[in-house]
């Protein structure tokens, strides 16, 4: 299935490509499309975690969810999904919620990177505290929701982000955890529009194409490529 990666891409990268492992924490809209973009860029293992059931408020955006599959477990329909991609890929299912009681049973394999694409902050932290301590690559995605416009998108350093709430409650974290390590994050430069209500609204492009930014990041990383955000 990779014919047209190799016309593009060295076969001895390919084979870097074929024998990374990811792991992806979050499958909605974010986390989903980093799935179905890795696999279809021959990435060999795949690791995802999620708790969630597929719902019908998942049809906007979630490139897994189908009114054939609404009440399945997002694990469950992505492993069926690779396998119809990718047979050869492997796949590890955790249909579990992070916290950092039990974040160590999403780390019982060697990782090669890290894609944070959950909604909680507090399991985002401490995915990049972990990965700060083991020394693993991780990019986490912040808010794409009440957000319209997918070219204010942009990977930087979380200490540079602006406008968004989930990543300021983060800076402060680091900062009080003493972590150094710069963490690569999908981020929207978009203000957020103002709503009257507590839901968030959402879109089916913004968050895809945050996914879709966090894949290349990724491949470009892992065949040495010039990384998509500059150090300042």
């Amino acid at each position: 299935m990779l014919e047209r990666l190799k016309l593009q891409v060295k076969e001895e990268n390919v084979n870097k490509i074929i024998n990374t492992t990811v792991l992806i924490v979050g499958l909605g809209g974010v986390g989903g499309y980093v799935v179905e973009s890795l696999v279809r860029s021959g990435i060999g293992h795949i690791i995802i975690v999620d708790n969630d059931k597929i719902d019908i408020t998942n049809l906007n955006r979630q490139i897994v969810s189908l009114h054939s599959n609404i009440g399945l477990f997002k694990t469950d329909a992505w492993e069926s999904r690779i396998k119809d991609i990718n047979p050869e890929c492997i796949v590890t299912k955790i249909t579990d919620f992070i916290t950092k009681d039990n974040i160590d049973l999403i780390f019982r394999e060697k990782i090669d990177y890290i894609v944070d694409a959950c909604d909680t902050v507090l399991t985002k932290f401490e995915l990049m505290k972990y990965a700060s301590i083991n020394n693993i690559k991780i990019i986490s995605s912040m808010g794409t929701g009440n957000k319209l416009d997918p070219s204010k998108l942009e990977i930087m350093d979380i200490r540079k982000t602006s406008y968004d709430p989930i990543a300021k409650k983060l800076r402060k974290m680091i900062k009080d955890a003493n972590i150094k390590n710069k963490i690569p994050v999908i981020c929207s430069k978009e203000e957020a529009i103002k709503m009257s209500g507590k839901t968030i609204s959402s879109n089916s492009f913004v968050p895809a194409t945050a996914g879709l930014l966090i894949t290349s990041y990724i491949i470009n990383d892992i065949i040495d490529k010039e990384l998509i955000y500059e150090e300042k």
